[in-house]
């Protein structure tokens, strides 16, 4: 089971992860790829077995209150799915020109590091960011 969602910023993307990590979620959880575009952020996160029908609508239902479902283009739908297949996040990046955040263990750090990086290059902090 995947779940594929459009998010306008790292504090929504933030949020998603801490929930997954505050949850019976967490020990469902097989990966977590996010990637960053300019106008926004792709979240997928992709779980070892279904959830019950109830734990799927709740889930949902909280990942529509901060995004919604995506169908991402072709170039974000094969890096997503060479992240999958073991390509490594660097080869993806340079491969598709997308900016992988992170793939596997969703960690807020690693998003969290992306952010401050990215606003130190830039020298101020755009809205997808915040």
């Amino acid at each position: 089971m995947q779940y594929i969602y459009y998010l306008a910023n790292a504090s929504l993307t933030l949020r998603i992860i801490e929930h997954l990590h505050a949850t019976t979620l967490r020990s469902s959880v097989a990966f977590v790829t996010v990637i960053h575009q300019i106008d926004g952020w792709v979240i997928k996160i992709k779980l070892n077995e279904p959830l019950e029908p109830q734990d799927d609508g709740d889930f949902r239902a909280f990942l529509n209150e901060l995004g919604f479902p995506y169908q991402p283009e072709i170039r974000v739908q094969m890096a997503l799915w060479s992240l999958e297949t073991g390509q490594s996040p660097i080869d993806v990046m340079r491969r598709y020109q997308v900016a992988v955040v992170s793939h596997g263990n969703p960690e807020c750090g690693e998003v969290e590091e992306f952010r401050k990086q990215f606003v130190m290059g830039l020298g101020y902090c755009p809205e997808t960011l915040a």
